[in-house]
């Protein structure tokens, strides 16, 4: 059995998406990282760095239970475990490639572009411009690998498209005010629908649609999502 440790966004949706495809039995365990949930002793003790998502496998390597934090890291371990979406052996130099580009590219620089344009204060126009433009660059690079192509990797589908639908499926947030985001990267579009048209994407985006997230984005919400913008309490 998985314990999946998820908030509804990015990272753990692509973990929610694999084991939905791999039709893996999962117990979700909601972590509401507005509340400051993943600051936790408990939740620390399955992720040190405190953020979602994370599983505990309870039939780890050796029948002993395993902690997996990460999402990319999540998604090879549990790749590797089933067997799936994990190409042709001859392609896994690829595979680790293109999912390391989208763990320390795509989705960070995603993930700071929407920070920076939603959540910082105004007058960073700097470091607006700085992400905007690194996440439309790594657009840029996966759309031109992608020509010819129906997949990342390989001809087939695999974690390392599954990884990448997750932060598309942000990019009216990542790239703010465009009217059709994907537009001018129209095979990293034509990616994003492939995958997003697959039957275990809607039961993916239902995880978690039974659970009350905190909405509000008030003192304690910013607190907990960027601790190191306050000092620590006395």
């Amino acid at each position: 059995m998985i314990r999946f440790y998820f908030h509804p966004t990015p990272n753990p949706a692509k973990v929610a998406l694999f084991l939905e495809e791999a039709g893996l039995p999962y117990e979700a365990v909601p972590v509401d990282t507005s509340k400051g949930e993943q600051h936790s002793p408990s939740f620390r003790a399955i992720n040190p760095n405190g953020k979602v998502p994370a599983i505990i496998d309870t039939e780890g390597p050796g029948g002993k239970e395993a902690r997996v934090f990460d999402s990319t890291a999540i998604l090879i371990y549990l790749a590797e475990k089933t067997g799936k979406f994990l190409g042709k052996p001859e392609d896994r130099p690829e595979l680790l490639s293109w999912s390391l580009f989208l763990a320390s590219g795509l989705g960070p620089f995603s993930g700071q572009a929407v920070h920076f344009q939603f959540a910082a204060p105004e007058g960073l126009d700097y470091a607006v411009n700085r992400y905007r433009r690194e996440a439309e660059r790594h657009y840029q690079v996966l759309n031109d690998h992608l020509e010819g192509r129906t997949y990342i990797v390989g001809d087939d589908y695999t974690i390392a498209d599954i990884s990448a639908w997750g932060w598309l499926d942000r990019a009216s947030r990542v790239l703010k005010g465009a009217e059709d985001p994907l537009g001018p990267y129209p095979n990293l579009k034509r990616l994003f629908q492939t995958v997003d048209a697959r039957p275990a994407v809607a039961r993916a985006r239902a995880v978690g649609k039974n659970h009350t997230f905190k909405t509000v984005n008030d003192d304690e919400t910013k607190r907990s999502l960027f601790p190191s913008n306050y000092p620590p309490a006395a």
